[in-house]
């Protein structure tokens, strides 16, 4: 490798690793609100937070948001190539549903839109950081 080409090689790392350690604090920092607090994110749908549901279903899903988002800042190797490229799938899903109930009319557009936007900031996070990984490889 040339001079040049080892500098482009180590920003393209720090910029992954930037990437993965941004996914990480937003998988953690949602998964916690999901699990303390669903309320607040039932109420971003201009639903009423109550006991339903929804609540079980958001601790459910909070638990696992925090626990692979802990994965992503703690996993090295081989573990973590994996782990971020089933996090480009994961966000992948979730900015394509995003945007289904946004199309389809079951969430408001004032909902959708920044919702699936958020998604595809988290897609667009997984992507650069598995990419990184993956030429950190090489």
């Amino acid at each position: 490798m040339t001079p040049s080409e080892v500098k482009g090689h180590q920003q393209a790392v720090r910029v992954g690793q930037a990437a993965r350690f941004a996914l990480a604090g937003i998988r953690v920092f949602n998964g916690g609100l999901a699990l303390i607090a669903p309320g607040v994110i039932i109420g971003r749908f201009d639903e009423q937070p109550g006991d339903s549901a929804a609540t079980y279903a958001l601790r459910m899903f909070g638990v696992r948001t925090v626990l692979l988002g802990v994965d992503l800042a703690a996993l090295s190797g081989e573990p973590l190539r994996r782990a971020l490229g089933q996090a480009v799938i994961i966000h992948g899903t979730d900015t394509a549903t995003a945007a289904a109930l946004g199309v389809s009319g079951r969430v408001r557009p004032r909902t959708a839109i920044p919702l699936t936007l958020i998604s595809l900031t988290n897609t667009a996070l997984a992507i650069t950081a598995y990419l990184a990984a993956r030429r950190d490889e090489k």
